[in-house]
């Protein structure tokens, strides 16, 4: 019987310019105290890196290292990048060009 592999010793290794992020959590609750629904919630713009692919390759075929690195928080575009899911966790797999700022 083949074993099941565990969410916690599943790594995604993203390739080349792509970089993998948790997304922050959404808000429940408005500045006002108004708890908000799930469906009236944001999905947030912002998200904490979780692994990083190994760069970019320029015109010379020299692979230059991305600018993030793991544990950074960063901003991201609206409708960047494309969720997975591994196990109970989910995840946005974006180009680091989707990246607008780091926090």
């Amino acid at each position: 019987m083949a074993k099941k592999a565990s969410a916690a010793a599943t790594r995604i290794v993203p390739l080349g310019d792509r970089v993998v992020l948790k997304r922050a959590e959404a808000e429940s609750k408005t500045a006002g105290g108004i708890l908000l629904p799930d469906a009236a919630q944001n999905k947030p713009q912002r998200g904490e890196v979780v692994s990083v692919g190994d760069g970019h390759v320029n015109d010379k075929g020299e692979r230059i290292p991305l600018s993030v690195k793991e544990g950074d928080r960063v901003v991201f575009s609206s409708y960047a990048g494309d969720e997975i899911k591994v196990g109970d966790q989910t995840y946005l797999l974006l180009r680091e060009s989707d990246i607008l700022a780091t926090l």
